[in-house]
């Protein structure tokens, strides 16, 4: 039997990042206060990847209201794309958007 793609595992964690304390609901990706992540999935969930570097927000996808954080993993390059959560902090969208904007330019 092939594995599951998602696996849902409510873990808390600390930020390697920010430091903030993240209550995870099982769908949480990411840090909602520097949106910043950190690459343990194969699959969402799985805990199969062995890199366990640190994901930054690169830039945003989508549309209103259907963004996505564009994650760029700082060891080993590999790109992943999480939905923004409702609980993710505004501030640090609008700014990710900026940087993303200036990037383009």
């Amino acid at each position: 039997m092939p594995p599951k793609k998602f696996q849902k595992r409510i873990e808390d964690f600390i930020c390697e990042h920010c430091g903030a304390k993240v209550v995870g609901t099982g769908y949480t990706n990411h840090c909602p206060q520097c949106l910043w992540s950190k690459h343990v999935d194969r699959n969402p969930g799985d805990r199969a990847e062995a890199c366990g570097g640190m994901m930054e927000p690169a830039s945003l996808e989508g549309t209103t209201p259907h963004y996505r954080i564009v994650h760029q993993c700082q060891r080993c390059t590999v790109e992943r794309r999480n939905d923004i959560a409702k609980n993710d902090n505004s501030d640090a969208i609008v700014a990710l958007a900026v940087k993303a904007a200036h990037a383009a330019k």
